[in-house]
């Protein structure tokens, strides 16, 4: 990796504005996606993290999003991780994506727990840049309690701990953590505060982004930091930009990495 353009965003299920999915139509949900792509197509993204995106949901005319917008933005690579999953009547299948210009491996799924609807979880992959790996995990942790949020942030570090070194003969670099992270008032609170020390004490981690403009929700007139990306010190960051779209509820985070 010598540059790096990696976008995390929350997609609110392609709903926008509106505060429920089931009350957007999906004619309205596939112009949101549009427009999504055309923005992310538009900032030459390298890598793109997201939630809350639906795989074959009944709220929104059972759309794969992930695949409609690889196509739209001509991805190439790119995997999903389900973790909520309803079947009959009125299926659910959500949960966290990547996209990617470069091939992605080793990727796996870990839910939190076995909820069927409003199940959060975490995606891991592996981007190959030929000689070296770079890990990525993308999460979403929960909103309703620090507690929560706070164990699973757990299953998280644990997960961070079993990486190694080296894998398939090639070097795997330190991870690249984003995401929800669902924290309260404060941009440093509970979960984040947590998982920032835990990375710093191993890579000497830095949480982006930072200052006055680092509020990302919600997305008109944003008043709470709840999306981040954690980066080590053996990375450089050339830019952090959170961007003032309006396609979701959240704000998209925008970050340009060198190494």
């Amino acid at each position: 990796m010598s540059q790096l353009r990696l976008i995390t965003y929350n997609i609110a299920h392609g709903r926008g504005l509106s505060p429920y999915q089931g009350l957007t139509s999906n004619v309205r949900v596939r112009y949101n996606l549009l427009r999504i792509a055309r923005l992310l197509r538009t900032l030459q993204a390298d890598i793109v993290a997201l939630q809350e995106i639906d795989f074959d949901s009944h709220w929104n005319g059972r759309i794969d999003m992930l695949e409609f917008l690889r196509e739209k933005m001509r991805f190439p690579h790119a995997c999903q991780g389900v973790n909520n999953i309803r079947a009959g009547k009125k299926p659910l299948r959500y949960g966290n994506a990547f996209l990617s210009r470069q091939p992605l491996c080793a990727w796996g799924n870990h839910p939190f727990g076995s909820a069927r609807l409003g199940e959060k979880g975490f995606l891991y992959a592996q981007v190959d840049f030929g000689d070296r790996l770079l890990p990525l995990i993308n999460l979403h942790l929960d909103f309703r309690s620090k507690n929560r949020r706070l164990a699973q942030l757990g299953q998280v570090t644990e997960f961070v701990k079993s990486l190694g070194a080296r894998e398939n003969g090639k070097a795997l670099l330190a991870p690249l953590v984003c995401g929800d992270f669902n924290v309260g008032q404060r941009p440093g609170s509970d979960a984040v505060r947590e998982l920032l020390r835990f990375l710093a004490e191993r890579d000497g981690y830095e949480l982006y982004p930072q200052g006055k403009g680092s509020k990302t929700f919600p997305s008109f007139f944003p008043t709470r930091a709840l999306d981040f990306v954690f980066v080590p010190k053996t990375v450089q960051v050339a830019r952090c930009e959170v961007l003032p779209v309006h396609f979701s509820d959240h704000r998209p985070v925008l970050i340009d990495l060198k190494s």
